[in-house]
């Protein structure tokens, strides 16, 4: 049998402040389909990390009196204690200080020159500090950054640009070939028609800031903070020689935020085109979590600490949550009442439920647990394996979900409080045998609420081929609810 890889990316999160819910929502994503892919027995690289260099970080280092490096490292450690808090099981943590990342984008800048696509000249524009991103004139709106909306400045200096509108009709061909690399659908007319429209030239240099990769062709210019950023995908792989490297590569997603999309799906596969490197084979754009509307951000004071909310609600229900109130690519309004209604409806009420009722009956029950497969219809595997490979866990919850509806409808239909004997013991294997197989399902999306069921039914963690009905020794023990109800009545919404 061919033993199949997968490499998810995250973003790398920007180090001016610790991380919030939006970086915590894409880190989740991005987990489930590792573990995904995992359960299924692949090898599975998850890379996560931090994007550490540029003016944004010199002026929140400045304004702590710290130097750029002391203040990094400072905030690097917020990511990693979130990230171990909410459970993520990232195979590497790539910071874009390391020595070893800004060796490779020094090889790779200097590749790109040889090929003829780098020159010296002029650039002259408008510039968002918190964004990192220029824009043009009609791009502002009322004079403003068009994302975030604040106020930008006026950039003019000596610069080194790079020939992006040389691999215009390279990148449409590309798009055309590859039909799932713009993810997910609805945001790839934007792309398409940017560049159709015409690409411009980019400037990847600097002369005035300081914190930055050293520019290898002269030494008065760094490196644009973005074009050092989006080589971590392949310096964290050892490229171009590593074992890492050669195994994962080319990445099989990149999950950006949708404010990054142009930058993964034009940029970067430009610029691999230009280093003679394959492109990656999808780029899925996530939606945004907001409140009130609005972008959640430190700047706009409504920036969300998920790690107080996991502890608050546990992990697990603000995993779901996340992933189960919208689907992965739309916008959508966080709300903390939305988040206790789901627990209390879907969660405590037909998960806990249902194993709560079952452990209490299997544990007064003195025969013996087997029978004849009922429940084994309820659960569609191929369809929950189709939408996870679309990158859809919205929708593969709802199908988990609705298996987990079926078994609580089997036992309001069985009366299982009823029965003896061995209709009450094939009841009985039943909904074992179905807590069993949904606690694998869950795994990537609750990995320990699954372990909390394993306990409970006496069984140890399988894998996806293991989710089918078969013959196995149940050493029930009643534990704690799985998750308890929460009165939403004091809460109002969405919460800053």
């Amino acid at each position: 049998m061919v033993e199949l890889k997968f490499y998810v990316t995250t973003p790398i999160y920007y180090v001016n402040d610790k991380p919030h819910i939006g970086h915590a929502y894409c880190t989740i994503a991005a987990d489930v389909l590792a573990r995904w892919h995992r359960l299924k027995g692949d090898d599975v690289f998850f890379l996560t990390g931090t994007d550490e260099h540029g003016e944004k970080v010199e002026q929140a280092a400045n304004s702590v009196k710290k130097t750029p490096k002391e203040f990094v490292d400072s905030i690097v450690g917020k990511y990693k204690e979130v990230w171990k808090e909410l459970n993520i099981s990232y195979d590497c943590f790539i910071r874009t200080s390391d020595p070893v990342h800004e060796n490779v984008v020094s090889q790779i800048i200097e590749k790109i020159a040889k090929k003829g696509d780098i020159y010296k000249g002029f650039y002259e524009g408008w510039y968002c500090v918190p964004d990192e991103t220029f824009w043009t004139d009609l791009q502002l709106r009322n004079g403003k950054c068009p994302e975030c909306g604040r106020e930008v400045k006026k950039v003019k200096e000596e610069s080194y640009f790079f020939k992006l509108s040389k691999y215009q009709d390279r990148l449409l061909d590309f798009y055309k070939s590859n039909p799932d690399f713009l993810s997910p659908k609805f945001r790839s007319k934007e792309i398409l028609n940017r560049v159709k429209e015409g690409l411009k030239d980019i400037s990847i240099t600097r002369t005035t800031i300081k914190w930055a990769v050293p520019f290898p062709l002269d030494k008065n210019h760094t490196l644009y903070v973005w074009i050092d950023a989006l080589f971590n995908y392949i310096s964290a792989l050892g490229w171009p020689n590593g074992d890492n490297f050669k195994r994962f590569w080319p990445a099989d997603v990149h999950l950006v935020g949708k404010e990054i999309n142009w930058f993964h799906s034009v940029i970067w596969p430009a610029l691999l085109f230009s280093s003679g490197i394959e492109p990656p084979r999808k780029v899925f754009a996530t939606g945004w979590l907001t409140v009130d509307g609005k972008k959640i951000g430190k700047s706009l004071g409504n920036a969300i600490d998920p790690a107080a909310l996991s502890r608050k609600y546990s992990i697990d229900a603000l995993r779901y949550f996340l992933l189960k109130e919208l689907p992965l690519g739309d916008d959508g309004d966080f709300s903390e009442k939305a988040l206790v209604t789901r627990l209390n409806n879907e969660l405590a009420a037909e998960l806990g439920n249902l194993l709560n009722r079952t452990i209490i009956l299997a544990e007064r029950f003195d025969g013996r647990i087997e029978g004849k497969a009922e429940l084994d219809k309820a659960i569609n595997l191929q369809k929950i394996g189709t939408l996870m490979d679309k990158i859809d866990p919205f929708n593969a919850l709802s199908v988990i979900f609705s298996f987990i509806k079926a078994a609580n409808k089997y036992v309001n239909d069985k009366e299982p409080w009823k029965l003896n004997g061995r209709e009450l013991g094939n009841v009985l294997y039943n909904l074992l045998e179905s807590l069993r197989i949904v606690s694998i399902l869950i795994s990537p999306f609750m990995p320990g609420t699954s372990e909390k069921i394993n306990l409970q039914l006496g069984v140890k963690a399988g894998s996806l081929k293991d989710c089918v009905f078969g013959k196995h020794e149940y050493k029930v023990k009643k534990g704690e609810y799985l998750f308890k109800k929460l009165d939403a009545s004091s809460l109002d919404g969405a919460v800053g």
